[in-house]
């Protein structure tokens, strides 16, 4: 068994993981203080599925839709509807009848470029946030989920790219991304993925040993530097755990 992060939560495979995931949702939106919440949403096969998981019966009833605002950790510079992109995925895996209000999600525009849309994201959380600096003790995010690449990435947060020392911007334009597909990125910087009650990274598959038994002997991997205002949690399966 590899070292795990400290806060794991060793999962029996990937539907558990997701299903996992779904409980812990329901648990941060519906416990989440005011009249919102903000979930920060990740790509990948995982989240995917967790997404799948909350519009399907069972879960569907229990999530306050009407309450919830959606938002990107990352997304690559493509159109809405090109494979590529995250908003297709999370728009596929909610289904045609999507359960979440049209005004709750909320994309990271990829029309004119990484730079502008950077920007133009980055205006829309401070819009929601309703301040242009963080406050620790009211987090930007409810949740934020996160995936662990296998170069140790996470968001579009590569290793040695310029985004990962950002510390002012919340949003960081990634021209030049660290793993195939090789297009430009947009993605959310560290202190605004750490501006959360929750940080949850979702972790499966046999193709995730090497990045976690990374992370393990202590390699700067760009996943280590992650943080939360709040708790920082894994879920791991038992297929990326095994030694």
């Amino acid at each position: 068994m590899i070292a795990l992060p400290r806060d794991t939560e060793l999962m029996a495979d990937a539907e558990a993981t997701a299903r996992a995931a779904a409980e812990h949702l329901i648990e941060m939106v519906t416990s989440a203080p005011g009249e919102r919440a903000a979930i920060c949403l990740s790509g990948g096969s995982t989240p995917k599925r967790l997404y799948a998981l909350l519009a399907s019966p069972g879960f569907v009833e229990r999530v306050p839709w009407e309450r919830v605002h959606w938002f990107f950790g990352d997304d690559r510079v493509v159109p809405w509807d090109d494979p590529l992109s995250n908003v297709r995925m999370v728009r596929e895996a909610f289904g045609h009848a999507s359960p979440v209000p049209p005004t709750h999600l909320h994309f990271i525009p990829s029309d004119e470029g990484a730079e502008i849309g950077a920007s133009a994201y980055a205006a829309t959380l401070k819009t929601f946030y309703g301040a242009d600096a963080l406050d620790p003790a009211r987090p930007l995010f409810d949740l934020v989920l996160l995936g662990l690449g296998s170069d140790g990435h996470t968001a579009s947060l590569f290793p040695g790219k310029p985004a990962l020392a950002e510390r002012d911007a919340w949003v960081a334009p990634v021209p030049e991304a660290g793993m195939e597909p090789f297009v430009p990125r947009i993605t959310l910087t560290f202190p605004a993925l750490a501006s959360a009650r929750s940080v949850l990274f979702l972790v499966n598959g046999a193709g995730k040993r090497d990045p976690l038994r990374r992370l393990a002997a202590g390699e700067d991997l760009p996943a280590a530097h992650a943080t939360s205002v709040g708790r920082l949690s894994w879920f791991i399966d038992r297929d990326a755990a095994e030694a």
